[in-house]
């Protein structure tokens, strides 16, 4: 059976799954459509979260961003985990006991403004959107290679698919379909880990692989992964070699916006006590755990396979022992079909600069070492000639270089899918919801009927998947960057807002607007000036490289920035404006203090 037909079998059996499930639940009131009638167990609300979580960026482009850049991309799972830590000690319960249906609504009611509500609604709008971006570029790369289609074309497919599972179930459906999501995502991700670290290092668990001996040269893994890209003038793979302060606030600006993120807190008003919001973070927790663990395995092991593809020689103990591939390998090799079926993508290709017949793999921006330039004198080296290896492409293509199995390969495209459409349907839901209920019914038509209100939500999740799915034609970064620059947004916006919601008596409706306005405004005109205006490539102000940014600020990181200028205006707008009325005060300590507590006696 061609490896095609496995590809169609298998993502052909999982979208048969998630409609199905869709159909069986799908939502018949608001109240199923918004929060599944409350009635979800915290244990298949953690891994509904999970699977909401752990999107394209998660399966699909975290690996390969650490692969490409080793330990300083150890941030992303630092941040996204941590932010966890903080979403169910800081938020979870208290905003599902606040028992709304949305972010903005809880802005609107605690800060007693029709205007806050709407900003919340702005901002929501602006994190979602950048979000299913980056989601949408995952869903294009993994339509494209494995219906053997362009970038593009993959992406409309995707896009088509996304909105007709969404748009059927709400919330309720949606549920349901993530836990499925979530089991097919999983077993994707391990199982080729599993199968890579076996051969690479001899260990069954990936992570301990990682640390471990790579079993054709003798020496320690990551030992011998170093020695591989140095030698070919890349950076230390074990190294630090970035700015330790943008390290810091990236790392910040992906655990605050984690605990900000709409799609994500809305998944804890689905529980049906208070006490379940904590324990469903607890599980989601646990179920991130199973992939962020291995996924440092599957970015070392990958960059390792890739770079003994070109240069069998680092198999050995020097990288420049055996001759580069050739184009007339790449042509007729079985085991390189690979590299062939991801340059119909776009995503890899290579030139052959100095004629040789032969591909040099090799970092040409820098000054060589010693033993790069020897191979460069001897080659006639003439300059990298592996001239495009998208990020992405690195887990989907790990069980294709590593020769593994085609059912291993069929899997891993479901798995991809399943984590792009689990995400993507969770913030088209937070979208629709903020649209519909808070713009539509809490603001302009109030006394909408229901009908009236679900029709609205369906409506706005196909402009947003339209929108997000132009904008994701030419993203502004791989999957998990562009999803950064979306955490970015959260932490200068949400995140600030439902801290001071729920914790500060003292900020009132003035504090919050100024606040939200001047925290995502100020990350918004930061990224625009790096990424171009609304991403639109061509209208940025500065190129994107370190030597231009603010303080050696990232984009990505500016959000801790942003939330710093939202918390700081919005205490200082309170205090120079009239306190919050007495009812909102007790609508504050109501929020945190149990019902029936009594006043703490000294014994």
């Amino acid at each position: 059976m061609s490896q095609f037909t496995l590809n169609l079998i298998f993502i052909g059996i999982s979208f048969a799954i998630y409609i199905g499930i869709a159909i069986w639940a799908r939502a018949g009131s608001t109240a199923e459509f918004y929060a599944a009638n409350r009635g979800v167990h915290p244990v298949m609300n953690g891994m509904a979260t999970a699977a909401d979580w752990m999107s394209a960026a998660s399966f699909i482009s975290m690996a390969g961003l650490i692969a490409f850049t080793g330990y300083d991309n150890s941030t992303y799972l630092m941040g996204w985990t941590g932010g966890y830590v903080l979403l169910a000690l800081l938020l979870a319960p208290y905003l599902r006991k606040f028992g709304k249906f949305t972010v903005p609504e809880f802005i609107g009611d605690r800060f007693y403004s029709q205007t806050a509500r709407v900003i919340g609604v702005v901002c929501l709008l602006i994190i979602s959107i950048t979000y299913v971006i980056g989601q949408m570029t995952g869903v294009g790369v993994t339509f494209s290679r494995y219906l053997e289609v362009s970038n593009s074309t993959g992406l409309w497919i995707g896009a088509a698919l996304v909105f007709a599972y969404a748009v059927l179930g709400g919330m309720k459906g949606i549920t349901y379909t993530q836990v499925a999501q979530y089991v097919v995502l999983i077993i994707a991700y391990t199982i080729p880990a599993v199968f890579i670290s076996l051969k690479l290092t001899g260990h069954v668990l990936p992570q301990t692989g990682l640390f471990g001996t790579h079993d054709p040269s003798g020496v320690k893994f990551l030992a011998k992964l170093d020695q591989v890209v140095t030698d070919l003038g890349f950076r230390s793979y074990t190294g630090h070699h970035q700015s330790t302060l943008d390290m810091v606030l990236f790392t910040m600006a992906l655990m605050i916006g984690t605990a900000g993120l709409p799609h994500v807190i809305i998944r804890f008003f689905t529980v049906p006590k208070v006490s379940d919001a904590r324990t469903s973070a607890g599980w989601a927790l646990v179920f991130i755990a199973l992939l962020y663990t291995v996924a440092p395995a599957v970015g070392a092991m990958s960059r390792l396979n890739l770079t003994k593809t070109m240069w069998p020689g680092a198999a050995t103990s020097q990288t420049f022992s055996a001759p580069p591939v050739s184009l007339a390998e790449i042509e007729t090799r079985e085991d390189l079909q690979w590299m062939r079926n991801w340059q119909i993508t776009g995503l890899l290709n290579w030139e052959d600069k100095n004629g040789d017949g032969l591909i040099q793999y090799y970092n040409d921006k820098v000054e060589p070492n010693e033993t790069l330039a020897q191979a460069i004198t001897d080659q006639n080296l003439q300059g990298n000639e592996l001239t495009t290896v998208n990020n992405d492409i690195m887990v989907l293509a790990n069980p294709e270089i590593a020769n593994l199995p085609g059912w291993v390969i069929a899997i891993v495209a479901a798995g991809g899918l399943a984590a792009a459409l689990s995400t993507a349907a969770g913030l088209l839901l937070a979208i629709s919801g903020a649209v519909s209920h808070d713009l539509v019914k809490g603001w302009w038509a109030p006394n909408i009927s229901e009908k009236g209100e679900l029709m609205a939500a369906r409506v706005s999740m196909g402009i947003s998947i339209l929108v997000a799915t132009i904008l994701g034609l030419n993203p502004p970064g791989f999957a998990a960057q562009t999803v950064a620059l979306a955490f970015g947004l959260a932490a200068s916006s949400i995140f600030p807002v439902l801290m001071m919601g729920i914790f500060s008596r003292r900020v009132n409706r003035q504090g919050a607007i100024w606040g939200m306005i001047a925290g995502i405004t100020s990350t918004l005109i930061y990224i625009f000036t790096y990424k171009g205006w609304f991403f639109i490539s061509g209208t940025n102000m500065l190129d994107d490289v370190s030597a231009n940014w603010l303080f050696g600020i990232s984009p990505a990181s500016f959000g801790t920035i942003g939330a710093l200028i939202n918390f700081g205006v919005a205490y200082l707008v309170s205090n120079a404006t009239e306190a919050p009325p007495e009812h909102v005060v007790e609508l504050v300590e109501s929020i945190r203090v149990p019902r029936g507590a009594g006043v703490a006696v000294d014994h």
